[in-house]
Order: C-alpha cells, then structure tokens, then sequence
C-alpha cells in the first residue's frame, strides 16, 4: 500500500529502516558495485541471505553478516528494502 509515495513498512520503519539496515546500504546502495537491494522482492532478498547463511551460496563476507542476524531480522530487512 502506497501512502504519498512510501509504502506502508516505509512509514512504519522509518526512513532508517530496521535494525541493521544501515550496515547493508553501505555495499548495496545505487552506484556502490554490488546489488542494490532496493526494490527487489522480499521472498528473493530472504532467500540470498539464507543462502549466504547456509553455505549455498559462495561469498568472502556476506555469509559471515547474515549470521549475526535472526531469521525475523532477516524477514524485516527483506520486507524493508523491497518496500524501499
């Protein structure tokens, strides 16, 4: 749902966004060189992330960070950048 041009988790998050937010839009921001998350759909973002997690899928750094968040975290974080 879309309220002047945010969407209903932009309004209830905040501009910040959820806890740990900020820590992803340093490399996944528009213009940094790795993929911008902002946009995309929730379920996909969700499932990288717990493929990073679960050794599926290769990195050097992101399987390390997704670990320091729960599972709910990674949902809001998900949900957030797909509302973005």
């Amino acid at each position: 749902m879309r309220i002047l041009g945010l969407t209903l988790a932009a309004l209830l998050l905040g501009a910040a966004g959820p806890p740990g937010a900020a820590s992803c839009t340093g490399c996944h921001a528009a213009g940094a060189g790795i993929g911008v998350l902002q946009g995309r759909p929730a379920d996909d973002i969700a499932a990288q992330m717990e493929a990073f997690r679960s050794g599926a899928r290769p990195a050097t750094l992101m399987n390390r960070i997704v670990r320091g968040f729960s599972p709910d975290e990674v949902r809001a974080l998900a949900a957030w950048f797909a509302a973005s």
